[in-house]
């Protein structure tokens, strides 16, 4: 996958770390708000092995109420700009605006994670501009309510028509395939039973010939599946992530980067 600053080799599945600049995030909130400890936590996650570190200044858990565009690049911003200066990592940043993308990318960001695959106002422009490699990810609905009413007659169908649709108009506004990936987006929108048939059938979503990037860490399905509360899931992350890899992921992102790293590497191994 082509990024602003160079070529991410795929061939085997990669970890994703995940670095929450919030107060409310679902796992983390509130941890790392200060740049000095966010980035030491970026630094110990890539010494674990990830491979990219995803900067996200705004939550978008189940229920989360929007912060303005000042404070998103208030959060986000000084810790992109440390992260290019003190290490070589691919930086990313988890954001749908427009004035986020183009300043994150000026100051050394390499990829756009955007839960609303491009959607909002200006982005698509932004990110065409910019040169970053872009993840469009599916959610039906917004964060504040898109686990109230949810329904499909088809999840599987109606996540790989969305993208599909997503990587057409990206298509269209002068962003090359080579810089596009794309996840279904476990838990946005979905519940245990459509993200269990998502994760089983993955392959159906390969056929859109670009790489599959899932983010299942800590997620509130594992709550569902084994009774566990968020800061108990290391076991049912691991099998998630295993079973996404074997699946053919090849972005894996978590907030447990050594464990998943070790878990992916089996996984990657039985591969091939």
């Amino acid at each position: 996958m082509r990024h602003a600053r160079g070529t991410l080799l795929l061939s085997e599945p990669v970890v994703m770390g995940v670095l929450n600049i919030t107060p409310d995030s679902f796992s983390d909130g509130g941890q790392y708000l200060d740049p000095a400890r966010a980035l030491e936590r970026a630094l110990a996650m890539i010494a674990d092995g990830a491979a990219i570190i995803d900067v996200g200044g705004e939550s978008t858990r189940p229920g989360a109420a929007p912060v303005t565009l000042d404070e998103e690049l208030r959060r986000v911003l000084p810790v992109v700009r440390a992260l290019a200066r003190d290490s070589a990592a691919l930086i990313s940043v988890d954001t749908s605006r427009a004035e986020v993308i183009e300043q994150a990318v000026g100051e050394g960001a390499a990829m756009i994670n955007d839960v609303r695959a491009l959607q909002g106002r200006g982005a698509l422009a932004a990110a065409a501009r910019g040169g970053a490699a872009i993840c469009l990810m599916h959610m039906k609905g917004e964060p504040s309510t898109m686990q109230q009413s949810v329904q499909y007659r088809d999840v599987v169908g109606e996540v790989r028509a969305m993208l599909a649709a997503r990587l057409a108009a990206c298509r269209e506004g002068g962003i090359d395939a080579e810089r596009l990936c794309i996840d279904p987006g476990f838990g946005f929108g979905k519940l245990a039973q459509h993200n269990l048939e998502l994760l089983r059938n993955l392959a159906e979503l390969l056929e859109l010939d670009r790489p599959v990037l899932v983010g299942l860490s800590r997620k509130s399905m594992l709550r569902t599946l084994t009774g566990r509360e968020s800061g108990e899931r290391l076991a049912g992350s691991i099998a998630l992530a295993t079973v996404a890899a074997l699946n053919g992921a090849s972005i894996i992102r978590a907030h447990d980067v050594a464990e998943t790293v070790d878990a992916v590497r089996v996984a990657a191994a039985l591969r091939r």
